[in-house]
């Protein structure tokens, strides 16, 4: 067996592991438990917003295939890298049946993500139904490795709770593992630049805000993407424990802020989606949440620039 294909084979089999390892992070602390999730905040689209339902705490989001009765069935786990392919998937009820009717959130039914085990890729997806019940959406991932895919929905049964259901993905290929980017205030992306002010604290709620500005001159004309000026996912390094929080109230721009909480000290990776121009981008921040009680020095080390303004 020549060197490549030992590296390709190698991808697959690392990629299988990191799913068990990941798996064991599915008892670890709630990613904020319900009763002290700040207003705005959810582990994913629709809970605590407009009287909706709110799960209970015990879990991290994401971490589960299989929750409150429903499952993530997968059909495409493997793909190739840098070839673009057709992924399908569906949620199953507890009887085995394909779920075809949703609660919309945010003008969709449904919310794929696909993460990178290293955090160092990422997309924000949204796929089409069949009327079976099949969800479809084309992708091309870069890298080989391991990923994990999100799905962020809330079934139309009555009383149905939202959910944010994970499983794995392998992408085979010539596989060179990435270390996670370090902490930085600043993201760069397309011509334009996001700065990230605020901090996030283990345990307790504080804002982000996040100001957009390209060639120096600041960005006042973001349009509405999924109707918000921007749209925040943070995964937690190691299991990728998932968190989605959504937009305080504002003006469409420079200045998107948003309310988060995350539940342990530890690295977190942050995706901001936010559009301008008709084109969806994403700026990456790393970020890391010292333990409670620890110094200035964590503070300045978490690359997210001075303490949050207040708290919700």
């Amino acid at each position: 067996m020549n060197n490549a294909l030992r590296i390709t084979v190698f991808a697959a089999a690392l990629a299988a592991t990191f799913g068990t390892a990941y798996g064991v992070g599915r008892g670890v602390d709630p990613l904020v438990a319900a009763e002290d999730r700040p207003a705005g905040q959810h582990a994913g689209h629709g809970e605590g917003e407009e009287g909706g339902a709110t799960r209970g705490a015990g879990r991290a989001a994401g971490l589960q295939i299989s929750d409150g009765g429903y499952t993530l069935a997968l059909e495409t786990p493997t793909m190739r890298a840098g070839a673009r392919t057709a992924i399908r998937f569906a949620v199953v009820d507890d009887t085995g049946r394909k779920v075809t009717a949703y609660q919309r959130e945010h003008g969709k039914e449904l919310h794929f993500i696909l993460a990178s085990t290293d955090l160092t890729e990422f997309r924000h997806l949204h796929p089409v139904r069949a009327a079976d019940g099949t969800w479809s959406t084309t992708v091309d991932l870069p890298k080989a490795g391991g990923y994990r895919a999100f799905a962020d929905f809330t079934p139309a049964a009555e009383g149905a709770e939202n959910l944010t259901l994970g499983a794995d993905l392998a992408v085979s290929g010539t596989y060179r593992p990435a270390a996670l980017p370090a902490p930085s205030a600043v993201a760069e992306v397309d011509g334009y630049r996001v700065a990230l002010d605020g901090r996030l604290r283990a345990g307790r709620s504080g804002e982000l805000k996040l100001t957009v500005s390209r060639n120096g001159r600041p960005v006042t004309d973001l349009q509405p993407y999924l109707g918000a000026y921007g749209h925040l996912v943070a995964l937690r390094s190691g299991d990728l424990a998932y968190l989605h929080v959504h937009p305080n109230e504002g003006g469409p721009g420079p200045v998107v802020s948003f309310v988060a909480s995350v539940p342990s000290a530890g690295t977190y990776r942050l995706f901001l989606d936010f559009q301008h121009e008709g084109k969806v981008r994403t700026a990456a921040f790393t970020v890391r949440v010292p333990a409670s009680g620890q110094g200035a020095a964590d503070r300045h080390e978490s690359g997210t620039g001075a303490p949050a303004g207040h708290a919700h």
